[in-house]
């Protein structure tokens, strides 16, 4: 192999792998990602730049575990949602029950093309990101819950 050849990243593979074996033990899969504008997930469950998604068979519809892209379609509050993660911005995926996994550097880009405008993920995905992108969460404000004594 010559050294301009590029070699293929290994992580999605190992993401595969873990999640294979957290589902074959009876774990449940967690996945840690650094949330930017490629990744297609609920803003309102973001903390910090990162979220946690539960990856498990009960969880999950129409998991695909691609070389570029995890896709799926998971409850938030009973609202099904597509969801789309670039397997660059992984940062962990591990067993819930024994924190056994691996941990990832997460490559976040921020200037790139939409990742899910090349990949055609679906209808679904994109009125998912045409209403989250256009509203802001609201903002903090006096609560409407009065005290009663």
């Amino acid at each position: 192999m010559s050294t301009e050849e590029q070699i293929p990243s290994l992580k999605p593979y190992l993401v595969r792998a873990i999640h294979e074996w957290c589902c074959e033990n009876g774990y449940t899969p967690y996945l840690a990602v650094a949330v930017d504008t490629h990744t297609r997930v609920p803003r309102e469950y973001v903390k910090d730049g990162q979220i946690v998604l539960n990856l498990g068979p009960e969880a999950t519809h129409q998991l695909v575990m691609g070389n570029e892209l995890i896709t799926f379609s998971a409850r938030f509050n009973g609202v099904a949602q597509g969801l789309s993660v670039p397997v660059d911005n992984v940062a962990a995926i591990y067993a819930r029950e024994n924190g056994q996994g691996m941990a990832f550097e997460p490559v976040v880009r921020e200037s790139e093309p939409e990742l899910v405008a090349e990949t055609g993920i679906g209808d679904a995905i994109a009125s998912e990101d045409a209403g989250a992108s256009s509203a802001q969460p609201p903002a903090a404000g006096k609560s409407h819950l009065t005290r009663i004594k």
